[in-house]
């Protein structure tokens, strides 16, 4: 039985969710006056880095459906920042890769990224902020089934 005197607990989900939230607006909101959304911005992200990234791999970077990446890739495809072109040996899948705006895009858009997680690394401070990264990815991996 807890006691009227004991502080609350925790709330370590909350907390988390409303880091989240505040992050994933100050990223749309600095991502918008180049016409891109969190989720494109993870996508051109994760195709420059991982050639040949799935489509799967490109949801779960994302943080969308495997449904809602084909209306991501497709407008990043329609606006010109992706080329998607088949397979040579498996036709039914499509391989993703940057174009030049897609590439210029992409830069743009980090220099406001770098700018938001610097604000981060000033609130933990910078001599805690490799402790804080640590101790984010301990969560995530102690949130996620084995």
């Amino acid at each position: 039985m807890s006691n009227a005197a004991d502080p609350p607990p925790i709330q370590f989900g909350y907390l988390l969710k409303r880091a989240q939230h505040a992050f994933r607006t100050r990223i749309d909101d600095a991502l918008r006056p180049l016409g891109l959304t969190a989720p494109q911005y993870a996508v051109l992200s994760a195709v420059d880095a991982i050639a040949g990234v799935s489509n799967a791999e490109l949801a779960r970077a994302a943080f969308v459906t495997p449904q809602a990446m084909q209306g991501v890739l497709a407008n990043l495809e329609r606006d010109g920042l992706l080329k998607r072109t088949a397979h040579p040996d498996h036709g039914r899948i499509l391989r993703n890769e940057l174009t030049a705006e897609g590439r210029q895009a992409l830069g743009q858009a980090r220099l406001h990224v770098q700018d938001i997680e610097g604000l981060l690394s000033q609130a933990v401070g910078q001599e805690n902020a490799a402790l804080f990264a640590e101790a984010l990815a301990r969560c995530a991996d102690a949130l996620t089934p084995a």
